[in-house]
This record gives structure tokens, sequence and C-alpha cells, in this order.
């Protein structure tokens, strides 16, 4: 069935401003090139791995290629699954889309990677998923076992490319490879600054796939789209990162996963609070089970701490950096409530990428001085990274 024939117009609805608050030219998103890229996909059989955010305008990826005649075998979702539902780390079946009757193969269960058989009866798979520049943000994980997939099946990958809302800047601790989980695969620091585009090229040139292996990928850009450009998501990429002032935050407060405080899972504020019981502060909050959070830390606890949602969100942006503070000054404080701080597993090790932030912290160290004991790894990192970018 043939497509029928679309213009490459900017969408509307992304009327984007840079920091003198000039309109500038209108992105359009890889998944919105329509035009360029369906016509590859005519003849084609095809997986999709996308999730709520796989958006085109108000329709979902999905159902806009079935209508343009795209032979779509099956969907796989990441962490959260495909309406983004899911807890942070709850277990994701299998299921059926009710809409479109195809079947749904979750990557984010027993398996977090594709089986030949999820893939072998297609020609293309489809990544489109919104990202938000976080190692820890897992679906840059998935990513990785898609590549897999692809490369030892020899599948072609095509990736819908979006922006990084935190793709302005680069910070925070290189993973060690010793310290390699789903929450950190590749040897980039905790902000990596890239799209998803840009990142799956990094994972296939630097050869971070089992073997070194290849994985044949396509790109499909972004248009109009710079890493100084403002991109406030349409749709909350995931249930606890509610806002762009979430997403900014994000990098920094979720290393508080680590320890044994609230960081606002459970409320309506979630990554833009902090607290604890026997915290000090005006502010209090109480977690309760909701959407994303069905028991979250501290549940029914009455917690005191800061609120983040009290500063512009315009700090946040231009902050550029892992900002250490709240972290440093909450584990000098509860060294006086008689309770430990850090999670007994060293969750925060996972998070951080290695077991230095945690020790230099309990040594007393400051942020500049942790922040300086970074730099080596991150001039390695940002030149490994100047290869792959595909924009300014």
């Amino acid at each position: 069935m043939c497509a029928p024939k679309q213009s490459e117009s900017p969408v509307p609805r992304y009327a984007l401003q840079d920091s003198t608050s000039m309109i500038i030219d209108t992105l359009v998103l890889g998944a919105e090139r329509q035009a360029y890229y369906v016509p590859m996909l005519q003849g084609k059989t095809v997986a999709m791995v996308v999730n709520h955010t796989s958006t085109v305008g108000k329709n979902h990826i999905v159902d806009s290629l079935l209508k343009l005649g795209v032979n779509i075998k099956r969907i796989m979702a990441p962490e959260h699954g495909f309406r983004g539902k899911a807890d942070a780390g709850e277990l994701v079946n299998n299921d059926k889309d009710a809409k479109t009757g195809l079947p749904i193969i979750s990557l984010y269960g027993k398996r977090k990677k594709p089986l030949p058989e999820d893939i072998s009866d297609v020609d293309i798979v489809i990544f489109d998923i919104q990202d938000v520049g976080v190692r820890f943000y897992t679906y840059i994980s998935t990513l990785h076992y898609v590549m897999e997939a692809c490369a030892e099946q020899g599948k072609k990958l095509f990736i819908l490319d979006r922006p990084n809302p935190n793709g302005h800047y680069i910070d925070g601790p290189v993973l060690d490879p010793t310290f390699k989980s789903f929450i950190g695969m590749h040897p980039v620091p905790i902000v990596h600054g890239m799209t998803i585009g840009e990142y799956a090229s990094m994972v296939n040139g630097e050869g971070w796939l089992t073997k070194g292996i290849k994985c044949d990928l396509t790109i499909i850009e972004c248009k109009n789209y710079t890493h100084d450009t403002f991109y406030e998501l349409p749709v909350k990429p995931s249930p606890n990162l509610p806002n762009i002032r979430s997403i900014y935050l994000y990098p920094y407060i979720c290393l508080f996963e680590g320890t044994n405080l609230s960081l606002g899972r459970g409320t309506e504020k979630q990554f833009q609070v902090i607290g604890h019981p026997k915290f000090k502060g005006d502010y209090s909050f109480t977690p309760q089970p909701n959407e994303g959070a069905k028991d979250p830390p501290l549940n029914g606890q009455l917690c005191k701490g800061i609120d983040l949602t009290e500063l512009p969100i315009g700090i946040f942006r231009d902050m550029k950096q892992v900002n250490l503070d709240y972290l440093i000054d909450a584990h000098r404080h509860f060294k006086t409530v008689g309770e430990p701080f850090w999670l007994q597993n060293h969750f925060i090790d996972k998070l951080a990428g290695s077991d230095q932030l945690r020790l230099m912290i309990e040594q007393g160290k400051t942020a500049d001085q942790i922040k300086a004991s970074w730099q080596p790894a991150l001039e390695k990192y940002r030149a490994i990274r100047s290869k792959y970018l595909l924009y300014d």
C-alpha cells in the first residue's frame, strides 16, 4: 500500500525560544518527518520499540504509521510499559494492544533484550522513545539491547530522533565499568549531552555492544534543533517526571534514590522535594500511593524538608551542573538523627557509577573537591562525544 504524499512542514505546536526569548525556527522531530522515512518502510515488515511518548502530534506513532500502510508486526516496550503507567522497576509483562490488536513484548520484565523470535520475521526495527539525557534513565539501556539484538540478527534499526531536554550540558562522574548495571551500561557521565540518535551512534562507533558487533543504524534526525534548544516535553516521559522542572532536577535529585530519604514519590512533586520524618524544615509532605508509586518510600509518614518548586525553572536549566549541595547537606544533617543515610545495598554506587561519590561524601569532601575528581574522565568523554554529534 502506498503512503499518501506528505510535506515536511513544521508542526506548529513546537514554538521554541532561545535564551533571548526570540522565536526561532520551529522544531521538527524525527518521527514527524514521515514523508522522508515512510517510503523506506514500504514493502517491509516492521517491529516498533515505543511507549507513550512516541507521538506524532496528538497521535501515537504506531497508529500514524498503520494509517500510512506500514506493516507493523509487533510492539516492544521498555520500563513503565507501552502506556507508561508502571512504577519504576515494576515487572512489566507481555500483552496485546487493545486498539490495534498488536502483540506487545515487554523489554522490562524477565528479559530486557529482544529474543531472536521477536525480530526474526521483520525487516526493520524502529526505536522511537523520548529520553531525558541521564545515564540511569533506563531507555538508553533498552536501546543498547535492541541494537545488540538487531546486530546479531542482521536487522536494520531506524531511530526516530527526539530532542534531549538536558542536552545543553555534560556533567557528573563517568561510570566505572566494574559498576555496570541496567541503570548504567556505558562509560558516560550522569548527564551525557546527546540525543538518543547521537547516543546510539556512539555505542556503535565505540564498540560497546557485545564483542564489538555493529548495528545497521539509520537515524532520522530532528530539524531545526541544537543542543541549546529549549524543549519542553509534550508528554511526561515516565510517571514520576511530571514536568520540565523535575527533568532538570532529575540528574542529581535521583541520587537520593540511594538514601533513606524521600524525593517526592507518592506526591505531586516527584523529584522536586526532599524530606524525611526526622528532618527539620518549614515544608512538609506525606507520600501516599499514586500512579507510578504504588508503595512510595516513607509511605504515609510526615516528612519535613525542602520544596524546590518555589525556585524559578530557569535557575535549574542555567545551572548546567550536577548539584551535589543537597546530597552533601542532607548527609551532614543525617549524622545527627541516628539513622543510616545510605541504603544498605549501596544503590548509590550504581547511580553514581562507582563508589567514589559515596566515599568522598563520607570523608567530608566538598562539592568542589568531588567535582574536581570527575574532570579527567569528563575531558576524555567530551572527546569521544564530539565524534558523534549530529547537531550544533
